[in-house]
């Protein structure tokens, strides 16, 4: 027998991902749990941020960010991230992470992660607690042994998710798409 719960986040796991923001010279990273695909055609995204936090001026001054996706390797770094704030901090300095210069956007990627999604900012939706950046994605930088015929291939990157207050992995493959159609 289930029981009713008051409505809340439950939609588990999430993407725990450190977004950059700003330019080569003064810039942030923000680990947002509040993110995902939203459109395929062109591809698309969206981050939300709450307007007290440091990276939201950024964001919204410059219109762009990167969507660095971090993995195990890194769930110290990304913790520190979601848990310090970038006016009093220089994230890249304390966790020792770099900026590496992207293809279009002005804003640096973090060259630790594996895959970095350039995104230019389209529209932004107030919410309530946070605003939604919707973006589409203008590039996307993934480390070579990660690409296999021309696209991305995950098994052994480890990628982080979010749930419950905690850093997970990514699990096993138990299936593809298609499975049902066979």
């Amino acid at each position: 027998m289930k029981k009713t719960l008051k409505p809340d986040t439950s939609l588990v796991p999430v993407p725990a991902v450190m977004v950059t923001c700003g330019n080569m010279e003064e810039a942030n990273i923000i680990t947002i749990a509040w993110t995902g695909i939203i459109n395929s055609i062109p591809p698309m995204v969206y981050i939300s941020i709450r307007e007290s936090r440091h990276s939201y001026q950024m964001v919204k001054e410059n219109m762009e960010f990167v969507i660095n996706i971090p993995d195990k390797n890194l769930v110290w770094e990304t913790d520190f991230c979601g848990t310090k704030s970038g006016r009093n901090t220089d994230k890249f300095k304390e966790t020792k992470l770099t900026k590496e210069k992207c293809s279009i956007v002005k804003a640096p990627s973090i060259s630790e992660c594996p895959i970095n999604l350039e995104c230019k900012v389209k529209e932004i939706q107030k919410l309530g607690s946070h605003d939604m950046f919707i973006a589409d994605i203008v590039a996307v930088n993934a480390d070579e042994k990660y690409i296999k015929d021309g696209k991305l291939n995950l098994e052994g990157i480890d990628l982080i998710t979010y749930a419950s207050q905690k850093y997970n992995v990514v699990g096993e493959e138990i299936g593809e798409r298609g499975i049902s159609l066979k």
